[in-house]
């Protein structure tokens, strides 16, 4: 009887595992995104303010004076979700898809770069909050 009440619990747990790591949300649950006009190779890197790694596989630029321009990568980045921190180096005062990153690892006290990682192309997108009735 104990080990039949051992294997129970234990499935229960491991289905209550399964069902948490599938309600995980993203951050662009609260956001209706729009695309706006045409996706673009490049951007200016004197007007980048910020950026926000949205997923493996997707990261905003956000630029002065507003404009957001989100980036959706060919093939999935493996840790930048994870670390929400990546460089890239260029020759110019321009960020374009032909250009790589490089996942920023942040353990063990120090900063290494890890995966790299292809760009796609800029796609300008607004984004606004979801309201009551959209979410």
């Amino acid at each position: 009887m104990r080990i039949f009440a051992s294997l129970l619990i234990g499935s229960v747990l491991a289905a209550g595992g399964v069902a948490y790591a599938g309600q995980k949300s993203s951050k662009d649950d609260k956001y209706v995104i729009k695309t706006v006009g045409e996706p673009e190779r490049c951007i200016s890197r004197s007007q980048i303010r910020s950026t926000n790694v949205i997923s493996d596989s997707i990261i905003d630029f956000k630029m002065r004076g507003g404009d957001i321009y989100r980036n959706t990568l060919p093939n999935r980045c493996s840790g930048l979700a994870f670390e929400e921190a990546f460089s890239y180096r260029t020759s110019t005062n321009q960020l374009c898809s032909v250009d790589i990153i490089r996942v920023l690892d942040q353990t063990g006290g120090g900063i290494q770069e890890r995966n790299a990682c292809g760009l796609g192309t800029f796609q300008k997108i607004e984004k606004t909050k979801k309201t009551a009735d959209e979410s």
